[in-house]
């Protein structure tokens, strides 16, 4: 995991929560959601089959555990787990919580809506919460 750099688009539009064994979750900076984006933390990988065959199976493993963890805290609906690229090109995966009251439920979080930045109370309420699903995870 050497020569790991964040995009940059990643770092402007996330808040960092912590390092797990092979990605670092991040925040998505949209309070409409709760929104994390795991970024394998190795250099230069945009796609999945780039990774081993254990990091392919360690970053399903934290996403699926995250997400689990995410819906049952957080009382979701349903939780979505996605890896585009389109944009930004460095491997990262989105675990999205939708619950049916949610801002664009059930259009998807991309390309609806204008992301309303978390104020700094929702921010530091929600980054404590997924400390500790992400302490508990058995990953």
């Amino acid at each position: 995991m050497i020569n790991f750099e964040l995009d940059e688009r990643l770092a402007a539009d996330t808040l960092p929560i912590a390092d797990l064994p092979l990605s670092r979750a991040l925040l998505m900076n949209d309070a409409r959601y709760p929104w994390v984006i795991l970024v394998p933390r190795q250099a230069t990988i945009s796609e999945v089959f780039e990774l081993s065959g254990d990091d392919q199976q360690q970053l399903w493993r934290e996403a699926t555990l995250l997400g689990e963890a995410m819906k049952t805290a957080l009382k979701g609906d349903k939780v979505n787990i996605a890896s585009l690229g389109n944009v930004v090109s460095q491997l990262h995966v989105h675990v999205v919580l939708r619950r049916h009251s949610d801002a664009t439920w059930p259009a998807p979080v991309w390309g609806n809506g204008s992301p309303e930045p978390y104020d700094l109370d929702g921010q530091a309420q929600l980054r404590d919460q997924l400390l500790a699903l992400i302490d508990g995870l058995d990953v």
